[in-house]
């Protein structure tokens, strides 16, 4: 059961992969629109489901940048027929600042592979809890 994660930003998308168990996540890339998506999810052929983070605010509550993300799993569905499950993602990006941060990595670093870290934080949030 592959499933792919998606941290659906203004200038890039992250995009992370589960392993063919679905146990572990691993950030893939970070691509700058939506046929890129479409195409990185279609270029692994047995995917089953997409989780896509979904930025609550702090209170829970649908904000303007979450509603941008509602549409974007709107159209997603439209465009792959998967199953696509919205998934809280608050602090996600943070997480995974601190994590290049203590890891050592440099601010141009990790400004290279955020995006897909922070994908494949909510991605492995997601296996868990399954």
């Amino acid at each position: 059961m592959r499933v792919i994660g998606i941290d659906y930003g203004e200038k890039r998308i992250g995009i992370a992969a589960s392993d063919p168990l679905g146990m572990t996540a691993q950030g893939i890339s970070a691509v700058e629109d939506e046929d890129a998506v479409c195409r990185v999810i279609q270029e692994y052929g047995d995917v089953e489901e997409v989780v896509v983070g979904l930025p609550k605010t702090m209170r829970g509550e649908i904000g303007p940048q979450a509603q941008k993300v509602l549409e974007f799993i709107e159209r997603l569905k439209d465009r792959l027929k998967l199953k696509i499950v919205p998934w809280d993602e608050r602090l996600t990006t943070s997480q995974a600042d601190k994590f290049l941060i203590s890891a050592g990595v440099s601010r141009a670093g990790r400004k290279k592979v955020i995006d897909k870290s922070a994908a494949a934080i909510i991605l492995q949030s997601y296996l868990d809890a399954h």
